[in-house]
């Protein structure tokens, strides 16, 4: 093979590896300390009403709806299977919705995966009891805009989106806690 093609072939493999990495750490923000993290007080829902949606939970929690939730402090968190700081996340939240839904907090989890198989056993091996709910054809994220995975938005009583974390870092879920106590 002569040298310019050598060249040209790598030059391609590079573009294609330097692509994929780019795209990954975009479509799931990870735990990197330069991941945005925390409070996104530039997204457009902050301070304006949630969007609405209603769906039947994968996890036999009946149908779930932004409705359902009036009065309530409400995390709503975006995540997918196939989302490592997901895996992260999922315990903090369990965690946080056991301690505080007896003084007003739900936690409703909209998986982003491209098929449903997966969902409930995602969900069970890393302890969650709160509803899950498939959002099949991504209308939801369209009116959330969640931009990447997981992304934790966080409602007050009166249904205003209050806070909003891209991504996942160890520790963040101190600050979740303290949003959500405020709020509380």
């Amino acid at each position: 093979m002569p040298m310019r093609l050598v060249l040209q072939f790598g030059r391609a493999l590079s573009f294609v590896l330097i692509s994929s990495l780019v795209f990954g750490v975009a479509a799931c923000a990870g735990s990197s300390p330069d991941a945005l993290g925390a409070q996104d007080a530039s997204h457009p829902l902050i301070g304006n009403p949630s969007p609405s949606f209603q769906l039947d939970s994968v996890n036999g929690m009946g149908k779930v709806s932004m409705a359902a939730f009036s009065g309530k402090v409400v995390i709503v968190d975006f995540w997918a299977t196939w989302c490592e700081p997901c895996k992260k996340s999922f315990p903090k939240l369990q965690d946080l919705h056991a301690r505080y839904k007896a003084s007003g907090l739900s936690v409703v989890g909209l998986s982003e995966d491209d098929d449903k198989g997966g969902i409930k056993e995602f969900a069970n091996s890393l302890g969650a009891d709160f509803p899950l709910v498939w959002d099949s054809d991504k209308a939801i994220a369209g009116k959330w805009q969640p931009g990447s995975m997981p992304a934790t938005f966080i409602v007050d009583r009166k249904g205003l989106v209050r806070f909003m974390h891209r991504g996942y870092h160890d520790g963040e879920e101190l600050e979740i806690e303290k949003e959500v106590k405020s709020l509380l």
